[in-house]
């Protein structure tokens, strides 16, 4: 970081971070410079203990006076609060802003931090939130409660991006970015003993070397289990030293009797040799599997070169134990030994970020983030803090990362690869697998702990796709079945806040319409199921969906305008092929984002409607093969044919029934009657052969 003569000009007075009458908030001296000579670049440390001597004064002093002391006076008008004007005294602050990089708190009339954040230029940034009216609602509310301001100079804008995750965690303003991850994640640690342990912790402090951290607590256990099944390691927490072993103060536990232990509690296995057990299980805690399965493969063929069979079998054991691990969680064996990627998607206001660290293939640190957005911070904007984030939990510096984007700073001695093939893509592919199965488990959380704020955000995301004015908390789907024209039906299938309500569900038996006419069905359906809605009194959906493209948008047209329900009742079509959402009048169809909640309901609602409707006409179907067979007997009614059905069940054992079970169960003179029909029936039959 460059030190300017400005920039130390004074250090945080013990009110916080007051500073000059301009505003700016300075970081404390790190290297005076000398007149005449150049000026001193601080190293990265540096800049972070800075940083965190800054906090140490400000975050402190904030916490127990809990403002700043506000230094302009307030004098906007309720003009100048609804066009987001500045006042005259921010204006001039604004004015007189530098253009470099750095780090711009808003406070507000009680003199608290609502908001902090990084400039590549502080003048043109923070001057972007003013004279204008913003799309997003949160931003217009947090201009207008800015009362005043400060800045704080830095030298580059990965410094911008240090100070302002740092100054976000000591003040935890109201309108930045959330960071939701505070769950501590487990660890494998091998512990420093004369025989070292293995096993999962959560805890921090242990003396051993700690692999990790898993976000998957499944996938820790694997790893666990893989190195149980393949190397004899001590489970027992027996404090294990050279005089304990000597004076056989432990006895063997079942794990040795069952070859799971080598007996290190009683000296049976001596240090170095349990060493390479260890030595090897850090190879796979490591990412080094492949390396291991290659080094087991070979061992397994000189030992059987040597007719050494017995120790060949228990190597091959392990060699195949590894080889099964690898299979599955080797992504790719890259050309690089290390590679880091990070991968991003978001629902709403909430962002997750999975990030992987991955040697020869492996995946051996994997973290998962969430990040609720409170302004309309971009993708990669919440991308450089994730990065940030990562880089000081595991104090690391990144050399190349794998990114679905580039992030909106340019970080020092980083490189960003946007991978679109080769191994690089299937690592990112992989990452972009996990976190949407991390947003999507905690969206199913999320509905578990509060059904209804799960309901009121779906119904807000249709209300925006579909460009309706109400939710729709009530959506009817149609759909009409028939094959070539022989039993038309249709089906009406109703959601209720997003889930199916098959109570509501119905039926219809096209009366009107002769002949397979889609068109003309649809608008028959839609007439009576609306028609009988207004006679008795029930409310409207919000929404109807019509099973198909414009032709049965237009009918559905049709008919809403002949019942007056136009406008009162939205209506789309969606077509099969491409899942094309039409709307009345417009020429082009929408095309909502496949992995949008809102297509997945009206794909859901469609599916329904049509499994419903198939379901429906094929039983009209079947009943109309076997009544017709029955009805083609003179004498025998509908009543009797439902008797016998209900006696025999199927046709062909009426056929095959005796004049005595017919005449049980419809009388003697019907059952004469069916009797002789079937078997004359079959005479002429065997004639005609």
């Amino acid at each position: 970081m460059e030190i300017s003569e400005k920039s130390i000009e004074t250090t945080p007075p013990a009110g916080g971070c007051g500073g000059s009458g301009e505003g700016a908030c300075r970081l404390p001296m790190l290297h005076m410079p000398v007149p005449g000579e150049p000026m001193v670049v601080a190293r990265h440390e540096d800049v972070r203990a800075a940083i965190d001597e800054l906090l140490a004064d400000v975050g402190r002093n904030i916490d127990e006076m809990g403002k700043f002391e506000i230094e302009i006076t307030p004098d906007r008008t309720k003009d100048d609060l609804f066009n987001n004007r500045p006042g005259t005294h921010l204006r001039d602050k604004i004015l007189n802003l530098p253009e470099a990089p750095g780090v711009y708190m808003y406070i507000d009339k009680h003199g608290k931090v609502i908001y902090v954040g990084k400039a590549k230029r502080l003048k043109r940034r923070v001057s972007s939130y003013f004279n204008r009216r913003h799309d997003s609602v949160k931003t217009n509310l947090l201009v207008r409660n800015i009362v005043d301001m400060r800045f704080i100079v830095v030298a580059t804008e990965e410094d911008a991006l240090h100070l302002e995750n740092a100054m976000i965690k000591a003040y935890k303003p109201h309108y930045n970015v959330l960071l939701k991850d505070d769950k501590s994640y487990p660890w494998i640690v091998v512990t420093k003993e004369l025989y070292p342990r293995v096993f999962m912790t959560r805890e921090k402090g242990i003396h051993g070397k700690y692999y990790g951290p898993y976000s998957n607590v499944q996938a820790a256990k694997v790893v666990l289990q893989l190195i149980r099944d393949v190397y004899p390691l001590r489970s027992c927490r027996h404090l294990l030293d050279e005089k304990s072993i000597a004076r056989n103060k432990f006895r063997l536990c079942l794990d040795y009797h069952i070859k799971k232990c080598s007996g290190a509690c009683r000296g049976l296995i001596n240090p170095d040799e349990y060493g390479k057990f260890v030595a090897q299980v850090r190879q796979i805690l490591g990412g080094e599997t492949v390396v291991l399965e290659n080094y087991l493969k070979e061992e397994m063929a000189r030992l059987g070169a040597e007719w050494k069979f017995e120790e060949a079998q228990e190597m091959k054991e392990k060699y195949e134990a590894v080889k099964k691990y690898n299979a599955k969680s080797v992504i790719a064996v890259t050309e690089e030994a290390d590679a880091d990627m990070f991968a991003y998607d978001e629902n709403g206001d909430s962002a997750f970020v999975n990030f992987m660290h991955l040697h020869h293939g492996a995946v051996v640190q994997s973290l998962n983030m969430e990040f609720r957005r409170k302004l309309a911070e971009t993708p990669a904007e919440i991308l450089s803090m994730a990065i940030w984030e990562i880089s000081r939990r595991f104090e690391r510096d990144f050399k190349t990362v794998i990114v679905p984007f580039e992030p909106d700073v340019e970080f020092e001695n980083m490189e960003f690869v946007v991978p679109k093939r080769g191994d690089r893509k299937k690592i990112l592919d992989v990452g972009m697998k996990n976190v949407r199965q991390y947003m999507h488990d905690k969206e199913k959380m999320a509905e578990k702990l509060d059904p209804e704020k799960g309901v009121v955000k779906l119904m807000e995301q249709m209300k925006k796709d579909f460009r309706l004015n109400v939710e729709p908390r009530h959506i009817e789907c149609f759909d009409n079945s028939n094959i070539q024209g022989t039993n038309p039906v249709a089906s009406c299938v109703v959601f209720r806040n997003g889930k199916p309500s098959k109570k509501d569900y119905r039926h219809f038996i096209i009366k009107t319409v002769v002949g397979p006419d889609d068109f003309a069905s649809m608008k028959e359906v839609l007439h009576r199921r609306y028609s009988r809605m207004m006679a008795e009194g029930e409310p409207l959906p919000q929404l109807v969906v019509v099973d198909g493209g414009k032709g049965q948008l237009s009918a559905a047209v049709e008919a809403f305008d002949e019942m007056g329900i136009r406008g009162e009742v939205a209506l789309v079509g969606i077509a099969k092929r491409l899942e094309e959402i039409y709307f009345p009048g417009d020429q082009l169809p929408l095309y909502i984002d496949k992995k949008s909640r809102s297509l997945q309901v009206v794909q859901a609602l469609r599916d329904e409607a049509h499994r419903f409707g198939i379901t429906h006409h094929r039983s009209r179907r079947s009943k109309g093969q076997v009544v017709s067979e029955l009805d083609s007997v003179k004498g025998v009614g509908d009543v009797t044919a439902q008797m016998l059905m209900k006696t025999f069940k199927s046709v062909k054992r009426v056929k095959e029934a005796t004049m005595e079970q017919l005449a049980e169960c419809v009388g003697n003179a019907k059952a004469k009657i069916i009797y002789d029909h079937f078997r004359n029936k079959e005479a002429s039959q065997g004639e005609n052969r």
